[in-house]
């Protein structure tokens, strides 16, 4: 009987589930928007049982559509919004706040005393990390100081932290297991690159207890079964974990030392396979585990632009000039590259990531003229994306002393043909876009199938993972670096503060 991976990503503005065959043929997708909530200015909040309700409503759509026997699932996977932070009661699985995203910007003020500390080194030197908002570990912080009984049920020892791969697995197991995956402990501020355990002196620099923190796993392993769920029968290994980004990574079958990838969710993020090496970046990028699967650890280098499909719902929800967040290719497609004159459009309304890290940054269009319609905007906010990107590949050819000689390309705004041809002609490199986009989804079920012996090895899943597409430049060198010009000035005017 052929054996079925359901593969649940949860991610920042919703949560999708494939239902996968071992020849990683999707049989259905489901997925279910879970906007963010915005309390105040630079907060980002969701609520905790809408996420779990989604969950599980998804994962019944997508067995529905697979319309295959529930008792053929040999494996689920979790891949998860990584330093989005959650906290409950352990006794009861009840959340005792709403979730923390990771866009939110309310510890920033933490983050810069611990800065006038000069403690940034120290964490950057254990965990890979700048001192950010971006992260767990001062979320956590923040729920400890602010959510009224948080203190007292974390000495009494029932108040559970965890990222969103802990909490579904949490609830999925009917309270029974608390654990996480490295690839998401190395996103906390916590936890130790080299011995890939909460550090001590991590956790009393960030006043979090260890007893409020899960078991740190690899990130291929049985770490319980389904029970009480009613979408799913009992018994089911739950057994791939990974951050998204590090499970695109997998899905894209970036094995090798220098393999890269781009993945365009919410954020872009960038991550290039450095091997068993902890390579410290000089150029502003993070170090990580990529994942650990059986006695090896891989690591990679980093980096990271908070708005990136964002700025397309932006457009849609803020402005209003496009309805549906699909319709940006062809109204960008209507300004010619020629009539953009010096338009430049920095997508910082959540601060800058990588390689600038700077919280306070703002959102900024420069370059407008009489003649600047809706088309000249949806064009330029692709650009946006993609100059974020390019600035990444800069810094990362910085820190490998190389530039890379292709990228896989993956997530949502990977179909957009227009934002991939840009993103190509900036880089000057060769992009490779799979079939599969869900890239993240299909890395923890790699992870799964690998722990539940639906595959032997990599090899087997290499036969059966296909490519789509390849974008090649086709921008002329003025131009190019014409844009990139005016892209650096207005970057300068969004960090004016």
């Amino acid at each position: 009987m052929e054996k079925y991976i359901v593969a649940i990503d949860q991610g920042t503005t919703g949560t999708t589930v494939l239902v996968l065959s071992s020849q990683l043929e999707v049989l259905s997708r489901a997925s279910t928007e879970i906007l963010p909530e915005y309390p105040q200015p630079g907060w980002v909040e969701h609520d905790p049982d809408k996420i779990w309700e989604g969950t599980l409503s998804t994962i019944k759509s997508a067995i529905l559509e697979a319309k295959i026997p529930p008792t053929s699932i040999a494996a689920v996977s979790i891949t998860n919004q990584r330093e989005t932070t959650c906290a409950w009661n352990r006794k009861n699985m009840v959340p005792v706040s709403k979730v923390i995203v990771w866009q939110c910007r309310r510890t920033a003020e933490l983050c810069n005393h611990l800065k006038s500390q000069k403690k940034e080194e120290f964490v950057r030197n254990k965990t890979g990390l700048v001192l950010d908002p971006y992260f767990s570990g001062t979320k956590m912080r923040w729920i400890l100081d602010n959510v009224d009984g948080a203190k007292e049920k974390a000495k009494k020892g029932d108040l559970a932290f965890g990222t969103i791969d802990t909490f579904l697995l949490n609830r999925m197991t009917m309270g029974q297991v608390y654990k996480t995956d490295v690839s998401n402990a190395s996103r906390t501020l916590l936890m130790d690159l080299k011995t890939l355990d909460w550090d001590e002196d991590l956790l009393s620099l960030f006043g979090v207890p260890k007893s409020t923190l899960p078991t740190i796993c690899s990130s291929s392993e049985i770490y319980g079964k389904t029970k009480a769920m009613q979408v799913l029968p009992d018994g089911i290994p739950i057994c791939g974990i990974l951050g998204d980004q590090q499970a695109a990574l997998l899905g894209q079958m970036c094995l090798e030392k220098g393999d890269a990838k781009i993945t365009y969710g919410t954020g872009c993020f960038l991550l290039v396979n450095t091997g068993k090496e902890i390579r410290p970046s000089k150029n502003g990028l993070l170090t990580t585990v990529a994942w650990k699967i059986g006695n090896e650890t891989l690591y990679a280098l980093e980096g990271s632009a908070f708005m990136g499909g964002a700025t397309v719902q932006w457009l849609r929800d803020g402005l209003g000039i496009i309805n549906s967040s699909n319709e940006v290719e062809a109204i960008a497609r209507e300004a010619k590259v020629e009539e953009m004159g010096e338009l430049a459009l920095v997508p910082a309304m959540t601060g800058l990531g990588a390689p600038h890290w700077d919280a306070k940054a703002t959102g900024i269009i420069t370059g407008l003229t009489r003649g600047t319609n809706k088309s000249h905007i949806a064009r330029a906010a692709l650009e946006g994306i993609a100059h974020q990107n390019d600035e990444l590949l800069d810094a990362m050819a910085r820190d490998l002393g190389a530039e890379l000689s292709s990228i896989r390309v993956d997530g949502g705004a990977a179909a957009n043909d227009l934002l991939m041809q840009i993103q190509c002609d900036l880089a000057q490199t060769k992009l490779y876009r799979p079939k599969i986009l869900e890239t993240t989804a299909l890395g923890s079920a790699i992870a799964a199938g690998l722990a539940a012996k639906i595959w032997g090895s990599f090899d087997d899943v290499k036969k059966a993972w296909a490519l789509d597409k390849e974008f090649n430049a086709e921008i002329p060198q003025h131009l190019r670096e014409r844009k990139k010009k005016n892209w650096d000035l207005a970057v300068k005017r969004c960090r004016t503060h």
